[in-house]
């Protein structure tokens, strides 16, 4: 549960304070959008607790990405919704993808719900909270054209020395699979000088990782600046002082220039990460997809940015059971991880989601065998990524450290420049007796593991 403690309070008539816990869920986009309405709130007067049993409203913010994130959601909801029997909760709002996507037809069928505050009205929570205390079931999504500014209030839910900064909202693709377009709206891109002066807030207060987040982060910049332009903006925040690391998330292909693969290969703060969602490896199922790239293109890019940025780890996704995949264009894919050895793969099967061209498909593989893929694939990737860990034994990291063991006072574990938080595993640092979440420690590899890495605290 995310929470904080805020200052000015709103009491009700008996005294007591007006207290607000929010769960976030999903991804890190949508971390973003819990973050800035736990600063609204706090803002507004509301206190904020991390213990739903001590909230007289509860938020969930929701995900409604793929179904098993819809069944999360709706799972999550019904338990806080027992806080009003158990607890102090007065009011549960519904926030986030699920509300937009759903509005009014959800406070219908959630009659434990009394309010609804879509992706595009986060800015609107305070106004949820006032209607919902006067005894009033309020919706409030409409369309998703806002985006959150260096201004707009913000409470950290990460720990101090990492950050999420979003510096574009919506999407402008049309992927067949995909809902994020019915629900965030067009692509719209925050101002330059807007996300470096968020960056240098947040280095001030002590954070070293800034993760650039954005549905897709190659194409920032072309609504504002006529190109992609990403490139220019982390050249921006290069130049930001405590900034320790810069990394990039969610960078689609098809923008990824020339000229970004030279800034990442020169500037020493971006880490040399690239996360980059392919999907797919056949080129019947990229066109079926709506994907704007054919395999020979991926290839070429892949070719390009090994050339160019020696060491660099690629991060991607794949779907299988797309309508449509045969047992031979899943090879095709399946062979494709064998030659490409992507240092890190997550794979999903496909989500059947209301709305989007891929649910009235014809073709849709049976569950069985996309979980025989799904299996398939994951095992194939797993001994790729223990020999890829194993490759670096003997090889010393700097490590960002997360946290210490509990039960061995010389253990801390922590991430370097190849593991992007929450998705990516862990180096266990052994003969670390000292060293402090946030802290920045050499580390020599000793053993490298399908997920996971163990090593060894060096001087230097």
């Amino acid at each position: 549960m995310s929470g904080a403690h805020g200052s000015a309070s709103i009491v009700f008539k008996g005294g007591r304070s007006v207290k607000a816990g929010i769960i976030s869920l999903g991804c890190a986009k949508n971390l973003v959008d819990t973050e800035v309405m736990l600063g609204l709130l706090q803002e507004g007067g509301i206190a904020l607790t991390p213990n739903p049993g001590e909230a007289d409203i509860l938020v969930v913010n929701t995900c409604a990405f793929i179904e098993s994130a819809k069944q999360e959601s709706i799972t999550t909801i019904l338990n806080m919704a027992e806080y009003k029997k158990s607890g102090r909760c007065r009011s549960l709002i519904i926030a986030g993808c699920l509300g937009q996507r759903y509005a009014a037809q959800l406070l219908e069928e959630l009659p434990e719900a009394d309010a609804i505050v879509g992706t595009g009205a986060w800015n609107r929570i305070m106004e949820a909270v006032t209607e919902t205390e006067k005894g009033r079931r309020v919706v409030l999504a409409g369309a998703s054209e806002i985006i959150y500014s260096a201004k707009t209030p913000r409470i950290l839910t990460t720990p101090l020395y990492t950050a999420y900064v979003k510096i574009a909202e919506g999407c402008d693709h049309r992927c067949a699979f995909c809902a994020i377009p019915l629900i965030r709206g067009r692509y719209r891109s925050r101002a330059m000088e807007d996300i470096r002066e968020e960056v240098e807030r947040l280095a001030a207060a002590g954070v070293k990782e800034i993760n650039l987040i954005a549905q897709d982060t190659t194409n920032y910049g072309r609504d504002l600046y006529g190109e992609p332009s990403l490139a220019r903006l982390l050249r921006l925040l290069s130049q930001v002082e405590g900034v320790r690391w810069l990394r990039i998330l969610y960078a689609y292909p098809r923008f990824f220039t020339d000229d970004l693969i030279e800034t990442i290969a020169t500037e020493p703060k971006i880490c040399k990460y690239i996360d980059l969602p392919l999907q797919h490896a056949h080129d019947a199922v990229l066109r079926s997809m709506r994907r704007a790239d054919d395999r020979a293109m991926i290839e070429a890019l892949l070719d390009k940015i090994r050339a160019r940025i020696p060491g660099a780890v690629i991060r991607s996704t794949f779907i299988v059971g797309f309508p449509g995949e045969t047992d031979a264009q899943y090879q095709t894919l399946r062979r494709f991880l064998e030659v490409q050895r992507f240092d890190q793969v997550g794979v999903f099967t496909y989500s059947q989601e209301e709305g989007t061209p891929a649910a009235s498909m014809g073709g849709q593989v049976a569950e069985d065998v996309m979980q025989e893929r799904y299996h398939d694939l994951m095992s194939l990737q797993s001994k790729i990524s223990e020999e890829t860990n194993r490759s670096l034994e003997g090889r010393a990291l700097e490590v960002l450290v997360e946290g210490r063991d509990e039960t061995q006072a010389n253990i801390a574990y922590g991430r370097s420049y190849r593991e992007a938080p929450e998705v990516d595993g862990q180096i266990y640092i052994e003969g670390d007796a000292d060293s402090r979440p946030g802290d920045m420690v050499k580390v020599r590899i000793l053993q490298g593991f399908a997920y996971d890495i163990v090593g060894e605290r060096v001087e230097g």
